[in-house]
């Protein structure tokens, strides 16, 4: 098929930077199931792939999820996975940076919830720690606390989950050690979204957006005892930061990733700066990694992550969790660019190129060289073994990464 023939789209929720560019672009809306692109949610990638009244794809069709995208998107299953891809792999020395640390070293301590619940408690009495709980699978900041007491968790692991209910009715938490000494701007906490796109998992291939922000709390941070029930200090997530007193409707509380690395640039230093976006992109790749071999590597698929990070005093990220639905939503006109932006630079990389006859399906695995990056990076490809490349958001070489002069 190619772009004279109208592509259908499919999408559930009217986010205005999904249809802008599906409109720009000529496409058409559909309902039924004759649709090129289904743009759905999370929970509806089920039915599409469910055994029961699944549909059967054809070659011009491509959604955006994974089947099991959880392995990487829930919570639990993301820590999970890390650490038995460690462990099966501690001898090769590929899993390693420089340093001589791995994935597992920058996703914080964590356990779940409630059938790591008395492997937790046994490492709460060896350190004198915050520790922060989470719901394995909600977002936007809902059901989060932080821990400060042993009888506070204690007390409230006995009111969530009654007795004798199986491990299967409870919901899933986790509990994880919390970064408590944040690189703060302004004396603000601020954490990372960026946005890798990924077209297929056997073998691996990953972009990286040049476009990604850094989310401010809108309130100075510290960990006294009265201020940690404070989300306003804690969660950066804009969900939660909106509702206070002190969001700022022009700037929405973010930064964009070149302002926020040339404000680490002068205070900080050039190398100093390079050096965390390089090991960035070391944590992203390993993660992906890390579930490469359990995520159904189905070839309709494609998925657009939202990936956060912490960044502490020291300049060390730490990979707090991947979302599948990033939010495409705008608090602001910089923020709405900014999201159009990567959903047309995706769009472009997962469908046809003008006037040539090429399934959709092909977007897996089509020559990098003949791709129109635009925004996005060549993070790691398997077919090249290309997973390096200059720090993002920064001036890019006349060729693409990956690509030989």
């Amino acid at each position: 098929m190619s772009r004279d023939s109208r592509i259908r789209y499919k999408i559930e929720n009217d986010k205005g930077v999904l249809t802008s560019n599906f409109e720009r672009r000529g496409w058409q809306r559909t309902q039924d199931d004759d649709w090129n692109i289904y743009w759905c949610s999370m929970w509806a990638v089920k039915s599409v792939f469910s055994a029961d009244g699944g549909l059967r794809l054809n070659d011009n069709q491509v959604v955006n999820h994974y089947p099991n995208h959880h392995e990487l998107t829930r919570k639990d299953c993301m820590v999970k996975n890390m650490k038995r891809y460690r462990k099966e792999n501690d001898k090769n020395p590929g899993i390693y940076n420089a340093d001589g640390e791995t994935i597992t070293d920058y996703v914080p301590l964590t356990y779940s919830l409630p059938s790591d619940y008395a492997l937790f408690i046994e490492e709460y009495k060896k350190t004198n720690s915050l520790w922060i709980v989470k719901p394995a699978n909600r977002a936007q900041g809902r059901g989060i606390f932080i821990v400060t007491k042993l009888g506070q968790i204690t007390k409230w692991a006995k009111q969530k989950w009654l007795q004798g209910e199986s491990q299967s009715a409870k919901e899933q938490y986790i509990i994880s050690k919390y970064v408590e000494d944040p690189f703060l701007i302004g004396s603000k906490k601020f954490d990372l979204r960026l946005f890798v796109l990924v077209t297929s998992y056997r073998p691996l291939r990953a972009y990286l957006h040049k476009e990604a922000f850094a989310r401010f709390c809108t309130v100075a941070y510290n960990t006294d005892v009265s201020d940690l029930d404070n989300l306003f200090v804690h969660l950066t997530n804009v969900a939660v930061q909106r509702q206070g007193d002190d969001y700022n409707d022009r700037h929405g509380g973010k930064w964009s990733m070149s302002n926020l690395r040339l404000f680490l640039e002068s205070t900080v230093g050039r190398a100093a700066c390079d050096k965390l976006f390089r090991t960035i992109r070391f944590v992203i790749t390993h993660s992906l990694k890390a579930c490469q071999q359990v995520i159904t590597n189905d070839r309709h698929c494609f998925e657009l992550y939202g990936y956060d990070l912490l960044v502490d005093s020291s300049l060390r990220p730490w990979l707090i969790e991947v979302n599948a639905s990033p939010s495409l939503s705008y608090t602001t006109a910089a923020d709405r660019i900014l999201k159009q932006t990567v959903v047309s630079d995706t769009l472009d990389i997962i469908t046809p190129p003008t006037g040539q006859e090429r399934v959709y399906k092909d977007h897996r695995l089509w020559p990098v060289n003949d791709l129109p990056l635009s925004g996005f990076e060549v993070l790691v490809d398997d077919t090249c073994d290309s997973d390096t490349g200059p720090p993002f958001n920064q001036k890019r070489p006349a060729v693409h990464p990956g690509r030989t002069k």
